[in-house]
């Protein structure tokens, strides 16, 4: 018992997103989605946690965590 509620609530919010019309700024959109594709371009907020994270390893090599393990 109790799920009619919780049920009652999804079928409320599934009716208003089917039904809701939006008003999509297609620009803005087409904007942020072509950004994306210029390469791997930080924030200017972010940029100076890029060497913090910065790693040399190639892709393929897995990093060695044996100093991590439980001796015993």
């Amino acid at each position: 018992m109790g799920r009619g509620r919780a049920k009652a609530k999804q079928t409320k919010v599934a009716r208003e997103l089917k039904y809701r019309s939006f008003d999509t700024d297609f620009s803005s959109l087409e904007r942020e989605l072509r950004s994306g594709s210029e390469g791997n371009e930080v924030p200017p907020a972010y940029a100076d946690l890029v060497d913090d994270y910065e790693d040399d390893d190639s892709p393929g090599d897995e990093p060695e965590y044996g100093h991590l393990r439980k001796s015993g």
